[in-house]
């Protein structure tokens, strides 16, 4: 909900970075969320106020360059899981058209999640 999250960050911005703790070493912050869900208008919102980009946003808004660029430097991050055990190929796809590149980079990487411990 952008106009929730414009909300809140009006009356508190330090949240612009916070996490939660979901348990079992799952920590979202609200770019996470806003990234596995495909909710580009959040996430540029969040950007746009300097919250700490990461793969999983990069992948959704079809930054093909950084994702490559990850990939290149560390070629197991295609399964790391993200937020919720979401992995890249996922976000990729919740990406929709922008983001249509980014996944037909990753399709052939595999980018299932190792399980975890």
């Amino acid at each position: 909900n952008l106009a929730a999250v414009k909300a809140m960050l009006a009356k508190e911005p330090n949240l612009i970075n916070g996490t939660i703790d979901w348990g079992h070493g799952d920590f979202e912050t609200a770019l996470g969320g806003a990234s596995h869900m495909g909710r580009r208008d959040i996430a540029e919102f969040l950007l746009e106020r300097n919250a700490r980009m990461d793969i999983f946003a990069a992948t959704m808004l079809g930054k093909l360059e950084i994702v490559k660029a990850a990939v290149a430097a560390f070629p197991n991050i295609v399964h790391v899981p993200g937020p919720h055990g979401i992995p890249l190929l996922v976000h990729a796809e919740k990406g929709g058209s922008a983001a249509k590149d980014v996944l037909e980079f990753l399709r052939p990487l595999g980018g299932q999640p190792v399980p975890r411990r």
